[in-house]
């Protein structure tokens, strides 16, 4: 089954996401900042990324701009779950290079139709 790296520094969101993934099948790394996650996805290539946006050190922007970049990262589909709901931080998150953007709080059934959508891309 498909890997789905989380990228969040709350142990709270990255528990919830990882029950709910793995509950569907699916396997759950996690990191705990943009800088970490950039090196976990590099080094493990997961299917599909999981990204906060309001972390310390490097945003989920930054971090999704940067696998965006990176030729080994570049095909890896971004998915930005966070608690910034303008439509001005959808549209950057996109720009950034994300494939969808959810807001948190995010239902089960939201989390993992995304997943399989951007899986199936």
């Amino acid at each position: 089954m498909a890997t789905v790296l989380i990228v969040d520094d709350s142990p709270t969101e990255v528990h919830v996401f990882k029950t709910q993934l793995e509950k569907h099948g699916y396997t759950a790394i996690s990191a705990e900042s943009g800088e970490e996650g950039l090196e976990v996805a590099r080094k493990e290539k997961p299917d599909a990324i999981i990204m906060d946006v309001v972390m310390p050190g490097m945003s989920g922007f930054q971090a999704t701009r940067q696998l965006a970049k990176d030729e080994a990262t570049q095909n890896i589909p971004v998915i930005i779950i966070t608690t910034k709901d303008q439509e001005t931080d959808k549209i950057w998150g996109m720009r950034q290079g994300a494939i969808a953007y959810l807001v948190k709080p995010v239902k089960e059934e939201a989390l993992i139709g995304k997943v399989k959508e951007v899986l199936e891309k």
